[in-house]
């Protein structure tokens, strides 16, 4: 049976779907983790959960990279891996660099540093004619610099962290208030969720207006394959929370053309030559503009969107890729398949403890949601800024090409959140 290396994980969606990629593909996987400490022991039906599942768990600082090879060595010697990989943009980069070190299939790890860091890949693009939003990266705490770097990039502008994921963090600004609030902000969050220190650096880049896109990619040998473009729905507090997806996406043939043409574009410009890319974009008047260029799977349920419509299951892809094998991929046309399908995500207006989520059961049981999945009573609340404080998820499936979305917002629209004050721990 094949062997992999898993480095680290999300604790969300992916959490599941790549060790259940892992199964389906016939392999087993050892789990190398700083922290067991920091994934759950079960699911919502009291069995292990899916990362607890593989051959071992082996405990070691992934946050040092010499560490982290060592312990993969180790591993090797003792049970020869087939492949690495990880869900976690934080580890992205580890795991390519172990995979190098013990010769094994994977993206240059050169290419994936790039691909992680937001101010890397924006000189990437830069340097490869593609177009994209004025930008300029400024050291946190030069202030002089930040309101220079303001004025250049003009307002409204985005303020963001280069080494950070989930929209954590990401700003729009109107003045330079906005900017410096949104500095003072980052600065004062050092050190990431995995304990590992940020780079102390703010990148400021145009706000650029038009819908946002994804498009899902797997790359083998160099050759893109592109299965589609999903497209997103933005709200929470920060304006940038993915609070939905539908796949495919509703577009004209000449603008998905020109978003995957520009999504594969970028993909070559960093040097991704090998694994599963998820691509975000905006489409603007001018055309489309790269926002981020993420070397894994999508989040998100977006995958599982995919895997309805299309029948492709992209964790699965990057569990085939990681072992050096050509990826399984279905035959012949969609069949019975949904036409559309889509995820709705539930996310909080306030701060405050969960006290109960009416209708979710009623939703749940309506015959055209695949999965519903949410918080339980007693989770502490955070206001909705980022990606990381969902309640929880809607997914829908339709027969009408573009019917998941209205569905899934209809759905979500009928779910009541009640809260109590957080207390003091």
């Amino acid at each position: 049976m094949a062997h992999l290396l898993m480095v680290e994980s999300w604790v969300g969606a992916m959490g599941t779907l790549l060790p259940r990629a892992v199964t389906n593909a016939g392999a087993t996987f050892t789990f190398l983790t700083r922290d067991p400490g920091h994934y759950p022991q079960t699911t919502h039906d009291g069995t292990p959960h899916p990362l607890r599942r593989g051959r071992a768990i082996v405990t070691a600082d992934t946050n040092d990279a010499v560490v982290a090879v060592d312990a993969a060595r180790r591993i090797h010697g003792e049970s020869p891996l087939d492949g690495v990989l990880s869900s976690c943009d934080y580890y992205l980069p580890l795991a390519a660099e172990i995979a190098a070190e013990l010769g094994l299939p994977g993206p240059r790890p050169e290419a994936v540093g790039a691909a992680c860091d937001k101010q890397r890949t924006r000189n990437k693009l830069d340097r490869a004619g593609i177009p994209g939003p004025r930008h300029r990266l400024v050291p946190l705490g030069d202030e002089a610099g930040l309101r220079s770097a303001a004025e250049q990039v003009g307002f409204p502008l985005v303020v963001k962290p280069t080494d950070l994921c989930a929209g954590m963090f990401v700003r729009r600004a109107g003045s330079w208030a906005d900017v410096a609030v949104a500095a003072a902000e980052l600065r004062r969050f050092e050190v990431n969720a995995r304990g590992q220190w940020r780079e102390p650096v703010v990148l400021l880049e145009e706000y650029l207006v038009g819908p946002e896109f994804s498009v899902e990619s797997w790359v083998r040998g160099g050759e893109i394959h592109t299965v589609g473009v999903t497209d997103k729905s933005l709200g929470g507090a920060s304006g940038f929370v993915e609070t939905g997806h539908m796949f495919p996406a509703q577009l004209d043939a000449e603008d998905r053309a020109q978003l995957v043409s520009s999504a594969e574009s970028a993909i070559r410009a960093v040097g991704l030559d090998h694994g599963v890319v998820h691509t975000e974009l905006r489409l603007t008047g001018a055309g489309p503009r790269i926002i981020e260029i993420n070397p894994r799977p999508a989040g998100n349920q977006i995958t599982e969107l995919i895997r309805h419509v299309e029948g492709i299951d992209l964790p699965r892809v990057a569990v085939e890729l990681a072992l050096g094998r050509e990826p399984t991929l279905p035959r012949g046309g969609t069949g019975s398949r949904p036409r559309s399908a889509a995820v709705s995500m539930l996310v909080p207006g306030r701060a405050g403890v969960l006290d109960r989520i009416d209708g979710a059961i009623g939703v749940a049981a309506h015959p055209a949601v695949a999965a519903a999945d949410f918080k339980e009573p007693g989770h502490r609340v955070t206001v909705g800024a980022d990606n990381n404080s969902y309640l929880g998820s809607i997914l829908v499936t339709s027969d009408e090409p573009t019917g998941a979305r209205a569905l899934a917002e209809q759905l979500s629209a009928t779910i009541s959140i009640g809260y109590r004050e957080m207390t003091a721990p």
